[in-house]
């Protein structure tokens, strides 16, 4: 299922800062960064819940803010792309 992950991250200090990199890291492993903190990823539901646990354990909920959308298998109906990047297909091949 495609999953959106969105994530605001208090950097008013260095601990911040360094929650901030780990969020990131965390999505780039499992998904692609379509804006600065925003990441889609393809997911099945044990990826996803060890995703959100990691995540959760990374971020201070009285500072930081997490949202994960859920949009399914049938996502690409659901999911318009305007401007200037370039969309991708998700599932499609990939070459390194």
């Amino acid at each position: 299922m495609l999953v959106l992950i969105t994530y605001d991250v208090s950097t008013e200090d260095a601990k911040g800062k360094a929650r901030l990199r780990k969020v990131a890291r965390q999505c780039v492993n499992y998904g692609k960064r379509v804006q600065n903190s925003v990441f889609e990823c393809i997911l099945d539901a044990g990826q996803c819940k060890l995703l959100k646990a990691k995540l959760l354990e990374i971020i201070d909920t009285d500072k930081d803010s997490l949202r994960l959308y859920y949009l399914g298998n049938q996502y690409q109906n659901k999911v318009e792309h305007h401007g200037a990047k370039k969309t991708y297909d998700q599932e499609g091949v990939l070459i390194l």
